[in-house]
């Protein structure tokens, strides 16, 4: 990040959003590989969302676009999204393309709740409702809306999943993982027929909303880089993984992430599924295959950081970590496939 890329879109903003002060405030965590910066004009603010100036390529600058997309295609629904001010595609401002976005004065919620939240159960529960709810309304969103019209590939969505996944690790192994490779068979082999395609986000869990700071309320859902229309039983899939206290290994894979709403007594995941499902009138009878995936899909991605670890060019607690992690998550996407999850 420079101050001058800042300082011309703060420039940018005083010419386009009429903004008569426009200032930069600061950069914010999270986001995924894109940089995301506050500006203010006063009591206004906003959010800039761009590529960084180090990682770009023809394609680089897609997720935004991607998300500056799907928010101003959902604009219109019940779903709680930042609100799309303005998208720049004039390269000459700052070199890349960026996207404004509504400020939304929430939190992202990872291993504690908010002061002002009652400490139990029951706060975090009325999250995990209206985090599942806000995913029904977003799958319930039609399909077939002109903006987008070219936005994914329905056809074959999950099998292509695997076949990338399992190509990949094929491809670039640093260890005997035998378990990853009869499971990705093993989901190949019962891919479930496909339902009705929907707008997905792609990457769905609490990290990824901000939520209010004085009541268990989900503001906003976030990051909508890898949003597509495709398979919504992946985002429901997803967002349970993450959620709850019951594990099947002990100790499990990244014990304290989501910490938040790991706690004794929340509701539980089939109680989620069961709510999503009803809400729009879904069957949930192949969840233990979308639960399966899930795991092993996550188990498949983190391998490669685990694989630079080995090469020596990530040195973390979360990169050393992984040598127990991805076995974790390999036997719990197994118990996953068998029902037990």
């Amino acid at each position: 990040m420079t101050s001058e890329a800042t300082e011309q879109v703060a420039d940018w903003l005083r010419d386009s959003l009429g903004w008569k002060q426009a200032e930069f405030v600061s950069a914010l965590a999270g986001g995924n590989s894109n940089l995301t910066w506050q500006f203010r004009d006063g009591e206004n603010s906003c959010v800039v969302r761009t590529p960084p100036p180090d990682d770009i390529s023809p394609t680089s600058a897609r997720g935004i676009q991607r998300e500056a997309q799907i928010l101003q295609a959902i604009a219109d629904y019940p779903v709680k999204v930042p609100g799309v001010l303005a998208w720049c595609d004039d390269e000459t401002v700052i070199g890349r393309p960026f996207l404004v976005q509504e400020w939304v004065d929430g939190v992202a919620l990872t291993d504690a709740l908010p002061a002002a939240y009652a400490d139990s159960p029951d706060s975090v529960n009325r999250l995990g409702e209206d985090l599942i709810d806000q995913l029904a309304a977003l799958h319930a969103v039609p399909t077939d809306l002109e903006a987008l019209a070219k936005l994914g590939r329905p056809e074959r969505f999950v099998e292509r999943q695997i076949e990338r996944w399992l190509g990949v690790r094929r491809e670039h192994a640093v260890r005997e993982l035998p378990e990853l490779f009869s499971l990705g068979e093993w989901l190949q082999r019962n891919v479930p027929t496909a339902s009705a395609p929907a707008v997905i986000h792609g990457d769905y869990h609490l990290d990824n909303t901000l939520a209010s700071k004085e009541q268990p309320e989900i503001l906003a859902i976030i990051d909508w880089e890898l949003a597509t229309v495709g398979d919504c039983y992946m985002d429901v899939a997803l967002m349970l993984m993450f959620w709850g206290d019951y594990r099947t290994q002990e100790p499990p894979a990244f014990s304290a992430l989501q910490a938040v709403s790991r706690r004794a007594g929340v509701v539980s995941r089939r109680e989620l599924a069961g709510r999503w499902a009803e809400s729009l009138g879904r069957p949930i009878n192949h969840m233990n295959f979308y639960m399966a995936l899930a795991l092993w899909r996550l188990a498949a991605i983190i391998e490669g950081a685990y694989g630079l670890h080995v090469a020596g060019k990530l040195d973390s607690d979360y990169a050393r970590g992984l040598e127990y992690d991805v076995p974790a998550l390999l036997a719990e996407a197994q118990a996953a496939a068998a029902g037990d999850w």
